[in-house]
């Protein structure tokens, strides 16, 4: 047996078998993504490293499971690609497990008041110093959930005062057709859509609590969970994208600067899509010349 047989293969070989070996565990991790949706949220690096262990381990299988291992063999195709994505699956419930959040009820956020992941707002609709309805006070709500949205969630309480006192939404409902709950519901989703689109609705919890000591007040909890990709508000069809986040316990709004470095630092590209902004990059710098 020659015992010197790696210091006899060229360094191109090992170079194209290293990355031969990146690009198949990236596309083992894009399928296992694809396949798990939203049932296992990771970052692409995570992915990446787990479908390249899934890649070790599942040809160390089918060497054991082959009587005669080849690499031309479907088994050692789909073993590595499964063992792939029980490694990812595996560590996405693990994690969604462990990274789990306690729910807390609408009193004790009351009692803790307000902090980088909680707001309180009186009112969603009505403005206090006049007493009638003022748009001004939608858009308020509507930047206070994509400020959540693009940092790391957390939970907007209306019908509350700055202190922590609960004020109900007698207010606000008053506005409505029918002063209901269900109604009010209705409204407030049909604002998060329209002013920050169908895929950040979807991150958007709403329900209803009631609170107080003497007398209970009706108390309106919006959860949010932090979105996978940047939400841009709109005030209408015509009216520029604004960029809202959560700056300790206030809501700011970035500049274009900002908003471009902000989410390229909070949300960067995948491998393919870095390449082709790159490559696309590259053509219009050439063409411009």
């Amino acid at each position: 047996m020659n015992v010197d047989v790696f210091g006899r293969v060229p360094l191109w070989v090992v170079a194209v078998a290293i990355l031969a070996a990146l690009l198949l565990a990236w596309a083992f991790s894009g399928a296992a993504r694809l396949i798990l949706r939203r049932r296992a949220r990771l970052r692409w690096s995570t992915a990446i490293v787990l479908s390249t262990v899934g890649i070790v381990v599942g040809l160390l299988l089918a060497d054991l499971v082959m009587p005669d291992p080849h690499l031309n063999s479907l088994i050692a195709l789909l073993l590595p690609l499964g063992v792939s994505i029980l490694f990812i699956a595996g560590y996405g419930t693990a994690a969604a497990y462990i990274q789990r959040p306690v729910r807390s009820t609408v009193a004790d956020l009351l009692a803790a008041g307000e902090s980088g992941n909680v707001e309180f707002k009186s009112t969603a609709r009505v403005n206090l110093r006049t007493g009638e309805k003022d748009e001004r006070m939608e858009h308020v709500i509507a930047k206070t959930v994509a400020a959540f949205l693009n940092s790391d969630g957390g939970v907007l309480l209306i019908g509350v005062d700055d202190e922590g006192t609960p004020l109900g939404l007698d207010r606000d409902l008053a506005t409505l057709k029918a002063p209901d709950l269900d109604r009010y519901e209705l409204w407030l989703r049909d604002l998060i859509t329209t002013s920050l689109g169908t895929t950040a609705a979807s991150l958007v919890t709403v329900d209803f609590a009631d609170v107080g000591q003497d007398t209970a007040r009706t108390v309106c909890r919006v959860q949010m969970s932090a979105s996978p990709s940047a939400v841009y508000l709109r005030r209408g069809k015509n009216a520029p994208p604004e960029m809202w986040v959560r700056t300790g316990n206030s809501t700011r709004q970035l500049t274009v600067d900002d908003a471009a470095a902000y989410t390229m630092q909070r949300w960067p590209l995948g491998l393919g899509a870095s390449i082709a902004a790159q490559v696309r990059a590259a053509v219009r710098f050439s063409g411009d010349r």
